[in-house]
């Protein structure tokens, strides 16, 4: 089968022919027909990552979207080595394959779920956020951060405060659920950049913010 072939820890994936897995008792044998190419996936496929088996060669690919053997349309994530999403065929347990609605299209379906996953995981599971709190999403114009202000008031929060660097998709952000926005910007050629964006939080801080999700870290959550 054709797929995205990584020979080595560290190097970029080739084009190429693999073997094509079999199903067998308790895994699910997909025809992928969409991969996700998240941050994630590419740490997983390089040997970064702390799930990576780190055997080589393999596929690429951590998560996708496909069709099981009985027809099933289904998104699914860490596949069996060495099989990975980024080909025809891969290996996945089937406890990790979730079947998806018709309104959801492939592509979507393959890309949505890291990011919402990590929102989620964030607010839900770490979080603990309850209806009526006030939530600071830092780095909201990236795709996590966009699903986190969407999350954030879809459970309730009273208050959903965006940062981030780019001012026109943080606008954007006011019609999916923020109430507030700040942008800002953190460079050598904003020298009271830092300072700026201080005074600008001190306001709604001392209204009290709840939780805080940063997709960012660095002198931009040191502000913060």
């Amino acid at each position: 089968m054709k797929a995205a072939i990584v020979t080595a820890a560290g190097k970029s994936p080739i084009f190429g022919e693999f073997n094509e897995p079999t199903a067998t008792p308790g895994l699910e044998l997909v025809a992928v027909t969409a991969s996700a190419l998240s941050q994630f996936s590419k740490s997983r496929s390089s040997g970064a990552h702390y799930s990576s088996e780190g055997a080589f060669p393999a596929v690429a690919g951590a998560d996708g979207v496909g069709r099981t053997e009985d027809g099933r349309r289904v998104y699914f994530v860490l596949p069996e080595s060495p099989y990975g999403a980024l080909a025809e065929k891969s290996l996945v347990r089937a406890k990790q394959c979730v079947e998806l609605p018709h309104s959801l299209d492939d592509v979507t379906a393959a890309a949505i779920a890291n990011p919402g996953m990590s929102a989620w995981a964030a607010l839900v599971e770490r979080a603990h956020l309850q209806p009526g709190e006030t939530v600071l999403v830092n780095g909201a114009t990236g795709t996590a951060g966009r699903l986190a202000v969407q999350l954030a008031k879809y459970l309730g929060a009273g208050k959903v405060i965006a940062t981030g660097r780019n001012q026109d998709e943080l606008q954007k952000l006011l019609s999916l659920g923020a109430d507030t926005v700040i942008p800002f910007t953190l460079d050598a050629l904003h020298p009271s950049g830092a300072e700026d964006h201080e005074q600008a939080l001190k306001e709604v801080f001392a209204q009290r913010v709840n939780v805080v999700v940063d997709y960012l870290w660095g002198e931009s959550a040191r502000t913060v």
